[in-house]
């Protein structure tokens, strides 16, 4: 089976000038990937240009702003009522006279620019609702440069059932890791998949001691800034199972030859084992420019995209087995990606409502992840096959929803 993501082959998309700053479209341009990918656009100018932004329409002030600083053509926003103080924010910082960008509006939105002519499509949007844009991209012909792991997961037939050879280059730290490292050898030589997780601020806890972790506990990840709901997910750990999930997806490799091991310093962000013995790992300070640099110039690396390790200081890097007693979510993963069908989605979603009722205080911290398994239990067996539609997720998803909020309110 071909690997979704081969770092041995590069997809090129048909551009009108190749030779032009390359054509990118960032959706979840507001989020932490969004911004951090500007960060380095706009240090090099000569290699990158966006044409197309979207986000949710919460922030609609730095929305405006990215966009009059990018010069983009086209912006997009989810919720229908942010196009007007969209429209009010552009109009009041553009110069006078100049042409303002065209706006479109409503949950298709970011779809439909995830469809317009460029070279790559970044997909940085958080949670499932990023499957549709995922699809379109990848009809379109674009090269998907994929932080959102979710529209993989919960329509992981769906995407590679459109998805040609080389056209997914991952984001993920993990999954950047790993497309590096593959490059050391062919995919008969691989043994092994090993994905790092730093342990999240419970490191070492026990399940009893985590039955009291409070929200403010949950969100002072040790590591890295991120959104809410993947920081509580890599608190739980439930963001390394999706990402187990997403390697199997991507790579090809079965669930028995992908390994989860904690690295606290999060310095190494996976490894691959092969065949003769030898592991190739990816190290660089944890720094999301890096990974999102390879993805939207690959197969070209960009000079300077992030610091790089200090090798004139010592430093100590430890790896611990992970506690799958403490933190049961990586090996309910791997149940559901071997069931496959409807029943990521169930996953996924329920863990979404139970992480939106833990931040709310309606849950406890270990409930999330025993909620998410009782409703994957009660889901039975999954939608399967090439019969698979997009109809079919989101009826599961809004069943598992629908479910986990009920257990939850108990």
């Amino acid at each position: 089976m071909t690997l979704l993501a081969d770092p041995h082959l590069r997809f090129e998309p048909a551009v009108a000038d190749p030779d032009a700053p390359r054509e990118l479209v960032i959706l979840g341009s507001t989020g932490s990937i969004g911004t951090q990918a500007i960060d380095v656009v706009l240090r090099n100018p000569d290699r990158f240009r966006v044409v197309g932004l979207s986000a949710a329409g919460g922030r609609v002030e730095l929305l405006a702003e990215q966009a009059l600083k990018l010069g983009v053509a086209v912006v997009a926003v989810a919720r229908p009522e942010a196009a007007e103080p969209l429209r009010a924010a552009l109009a009041a910082g553009a110069p006078a006279g100049a042409k303002l960008p065209e706006i479109l509006a409503g949950p298709d939105a970011a779809t439909e620019l995830a469809g317009m002519e460029c070279h790559s499509v970044l997909n940085g949007i958080t949670g499932s609702i990023g499957l549709a844009p995922t699809l379109a991209a990848l009809r379109a012909g674009r090269v998907l440069v994929l932080a959102n792991k979710e529209s993989l997961i919960v329509g992981g037939p769906l995407v590679k059932a459109v998805a040609r050879p080389g056209q997914i280059v991952p984001v993920d730290s993990e999954h950047a890791a790993l497309f590096q490292a593959l490059t050391a050898g062919s995919r008969r030589e691989v043994r092994k998949l090993v994905v790092t997780a730093s342990g999240g601020p419970f490191r070492g806890w026990s399940r009893e001691k985590l039955a009291g972790v409070t929200k403010e506990q949950a969100l002072a990840h040790p590591t890295w800034a991120m959104g809410p709901v993947v920081t509580i997910n890599s608190a739980t750990l439930v963001n390394k199972g999706l990402e187990v999930i997403e390697a199997h997806l991507l790579y090809d490799i079965p669930f028995e030859r992908i390994e989860v091991v904690v690295h606290p310093q999060s310095i190494v962000h996976s490894m691959v084992e092969f065949t003769d013995g030898s592991t190739m790992a990816q190290a660089s300070p944890p720094d999301m420019r890096m990974p999102i640099s390879l993805g939207i110039g690959w197969p070209d690396r960009v000079p300077d995209a992030a610091p790089g390790c200090d090798w004139t200081k010592a430093a100590s890097w430890q790896f611990f087995p992970l506690d799958t007693e403490a933190f049961p979510s990586v090996g309910l993963a791997r149940e559901v990606g071997r069931l496959g069908g409807t029943a990521p989605a169930v996953f996924n979603a329920a863990n979404e409502e139970c992480v939106e009722a833990f931040l709310q205080g309606r849950l406890a911290f270990t409930g999330i992840v025993d909620t998410v398994a009782k409703v994957v239990a009660e889901h039975g067996t999954p939608q399967q096959g090439t019969s698979l539609t997009v109809e079919d997720v989101l009826a599961a998803e809004s069943w598992a929803r629908s479910r986990a909020q009920a257990i939850a309110a108990g």
